[in-house]
């Protein structure tokens, strides 16, 4: 089966809200985990945090890629700078920046949460994707691209591979940094 990437931009919308589903993937959240602040977060509600990342597709620029298989979305990969994703910087994280100014530099860029449409699971999906994004990277002036993966995981609908497989990056190219905690490790690929 032949896979397309495409940027989220707002006139696929609907095929993001399609792939996402009524509960809005991973419990409502709607890729917003590392856009929000916790407190932010604890007070919203699926309903909220959709309407957030409406809101910042619409305001552009994509704020990651969707995977088509026979033109239905079956995955998404939130790629853009650092500070689109401040949540994803905080020093108490794994995928705290090495150098903090980093969180701020437009062309230090993140990959930060998946989602793969149930059926399509297993089948490279993610792989494509991050191929995808290095390539979306590049074309938008990224210098870096980081990730902070998971090590180990029971199988293919583990929820906690909603930052990835490190094996999927390591296959890429990216280069492990930092392990700041068990089997999240921050790689990096230098573009």
């Amino acid at each position: 089966m032949s896979t397309t990437i495409a940027p989220l931009a707002p006139e696929l919308w609907a095929d993001f809200e399609d792939l996402f589903g009524k509960q809005g993937a991973c419990y409502g959240c709607w890729c917003t985990h590392f856009r929000l602040a916790p407190a932010v977060r604890r007070a919203s509600d699926r309903e909220r945090n959709k309407d957030h990342i409406k809101a910042r597709i619409e305001a552009g620029p994509p704020p990651g890629l969707l995977a088509f298989e026979d033109g239905k979305a079956v995955g998404w990969m939130q790629i853009g700078p650092r500070a689109d994703v401040p949540e994803w910087n905080n020093q108490g994280r794994g995928s705290a920046p090495v150098d903090p100014a980093d969180a701020a530099d437009p062309d230090v860029w993140a990959i930060s949460c998946f989602f793969i449409r149930v059926k399509a699971r297993g089948r490279g999906i993610s792989h494509r994707l991050v191929e995808g994004g290095i390539a979306f990277a590049r074309e938008n002036g990224a210098r870096l691209v980081e990730a902070c993966p998971i090590d180990l995981s029971r199988d293919s609908r583990s929820i906690g591979l909603f930052v990835g497989s490190s094996r999927v990056f390591e296959k890429a190219g990216f280069e492990r940094l930092v392990e700041r905690k068990p089997g999240r490790p921050l790689m990096r690929l230098v573009l």
